[in-house]
């Protein structure tokens, strides 16, 4: 149940991150559902209003896309993190937001494969978008209690 509640807060702090970091149009990040790539590949027009077409596939784009991240944080964020302690420790842990922004880029270009999902405008909007993603989701995983270990 916990790994649901921060598959749906990922899901949710990723949405937000869209809105703050994504501005207008597509630049900087965003989210591109399945229709709508379609559409945009069909068209060579600029599409505004596409959720009409499916008013649920940037929601379940949303949750794709976050569990993605936690696939990917879960296995090579792991790993880079353990092979970049050293820079980790000459940077003062700065060196945790270029690792973010790596991972954000990872799950671009995973999703890119997959035709649909997270597009970043470039490696410094994946920084600036991690930073912030990683700001929102410890706030709601702090307020909802599921960063916590359970007591057996």
């Amino acid at each position: 149940m916990r790994t649901l509640i921060r598959v749906l807060v990922g899901a949710f702090a990723l949405w937000l991150t869209t809105l703050i970091v994504g501005g207008s149009g597509d630049h900087g990040v965003w989210i591109e559902s399945p229709g709508e790539a379609a559409l945009r590949a069909a068209t060579p027009e600029p599409l505004h209003d596409l959720t009409a077409t499916d008013p649920y596939g940037p929601v379940v784009t949303l949750l794709l896309v976050a569990l993605v991240f936690g696939l990917v944080n879960g296995t090579l964020g792991k790993v880079v993190r353990f092979v970049s302690i050293p820079l980790y420790i000459i940077t003062l842990g700065l060196f945790g937001l270029i690792v973010n922004g790596i991972m954000f880029a990872v799950v671009a270009w995973l999703s890119d494969l997959a035709g649909f999902g997270l597009r970043i405008d470039g490696f410094w909007w994946g920084v600036l978008a991690a930073f912030v993603m990683s700001c929102l989701a410890g706030i709601m995983n702090g307020l909802l209690g599921t960063g916590k270990k359970r007591d057996r």
